[in-house]
């Protein structure tokens, strides 16, 4: 391959991974091309991309970025899984399909320039919460000490409404009211 070539290639990587804070390693080869097909268009429906490299060239375009760190899992057949709303979102679809089609290998995977290495670096990534999540637990978390407080607060009042209603309805019937229990 001709220098200029490469340089092409080398700037496609840069403008492809540009905006993307997190990817997964995965090697493809060996799958048939029905399950291949089936793969990407799976992860397709999810907005999810998968793009084949040539990893010297993609270790070359990465540097400097936040997937610079995912280099170190460029070797062999390599491809880029990335996309969706988070990395891992992708690691937990790419988890699900390597139950579908046991000759899909995970290699490694990197989110905000950590590397989670090999299958079981992505299967603790793909554990992890998604930002959305995270943040309805944050939510959660402030929310639920003034919701026992609010609880709290309307208890007595509940009990004295409860009261009230059991001595108008009594009253109503025409029974002397002597306690309510």
């Amino acid at each position: 391959m001709s220098k200029p070539v490469k340089e092409m290639i080398v700037s496609e990587y840069r403008q492809r991974f540009a905006d993307v804070g997190g990817a997964l390693v995965i090697d493809i080869r060996g799958i048939a091309a029905n399950d291949n097909n089936q793969l990407r268009l799976g992860l397709r429906h999810k907005n999810i991309r998968i793009t084949v490299v040539k990893n010297s060239l993609a270790k070359k375009a990465l540097a400097g970025t936040v997937l610079e760190g995912i280099g170190a899992a460029l070797d062999g057949p390599a491809a880029l899984a990335y996309g969706a709303s988070s990395v891992v979102d992708v690691a937990r679809e790419i988890m699900a399909w390597t139950k579908k089609i046991k000759t899909l290998q995970v290699k490694g995977a990197i989110l905000d320039g950590q590397y989670f290495e090999g299958k079981a670096g992505v299967k603790r990534l793909s554990e992890f919460p998604t930002r959305e999540e995270a943040q309805a637990r944050v939510v959660q978390l402030v929310l639920s000490p003034a919701g026992k407080v609010v609880g709290a607060a309307k208890s007595p009042g509940a009990r004295l409404l409860g009261v009230v209603k059991e001595i108008q309805e009594r009253l109503e019937k025409g029974q002397s009211i002597s306690r309510v229990a």
